[in-house]
């Protein structure tokens, strides 16, 4: 794998980028990094992002260079090798007021809709980091026949639940907002509860299945 590129970003933050494609190698050395980032002096926040990992620090008291140094043979250190995140299924009603733009992506990818909900059931996702917003999960390990772009035009209102394809990603939006992926279906299932410990359903590294528990023109 590619050496990363390690910046400052402003004057108390270190960026550790690796370059795309995105891959499940990629991530497991952000977590691995992250994981060690986390029990160093001076270190504040540790951030996972997709090929990336932010840390901020104490300038006061941090030497950047040294952190830099860390950093880079804490990537450097890290193996494939990772305990498995939990399987977790999710429920999804396909189709019709649930997923509205189930037809769009079968007519982008020239499958039908009973193909791109099947298809999209039986693969297996790997939750990459969490972002956009509280337990926003961005996935990998969406077979690349169902890619499609996002929107021309965001919606305003996306309900909370609502499952979507941005690009090469799954995702489901835990919370009502606006968004701009296109929408396949919608769970029940709660992605993020304040009173839960942790409040996120998924996990960095968790492994999900979606279920079909419908399916609607």
């Amino acid at each position: 794998m590619s050496q990363p590129r390690i910046f400052p970003l402003g004057d108390a933050a270190l960026v550790c980028e690796a370059p795309p494609p995105a891959s499940l190698e990629c991530q497991q050395r952000v977590w691995a990094a992250a994981e060690a980032a986390r029990d160093w002096p001076h270190v504040l926040e540790v951030v996972p992002g997709m090929n990336n990992l932010t840390l901020t620090f104490d300038p006061l008291e941090a030497d950047r260079d040294a952190l830099a140094e860390h950093l880079l043979t804490a990537w450097n250190a890290a193996s494939k090798a990772r305990a498995p995140g939990r399987e977790v299924q999710i429920p999804v009603q396909y189709g019709g007021e649930f997923g509205p733009d189930l037809q769009a992506v079968a007519d982008h990818t020239g499958l039908t809709a009973r193909e791109v909900v099947q298809r999209h059931a039986d693969g297996e996702y790997v939750v990459f980091f969490l972002g956009f917003q509280p337990g926003f999960a961005y996935m990998g390990g969406l077979e690349a026949a169902l890619h499609a772009p996002r929107r021309a035009s965001p919606r305003l209102e996306v309900p909370a639940g609502s499952v979507g394809i941005g690009g090469e990603q799954t995702g489901i939006y835990p919370a009502t907002s606006p968004g701009g992926w296109q929408l396949i279906g919608r769970t029940e299932l709660p992605l993020f509860d304040p009173a839960r410990r942790p409040p996120t359903l998924l996990q960095p590294g968790d492994r999900v299945r979606f279920t079909i528990a419908g399916m609607h023109a």
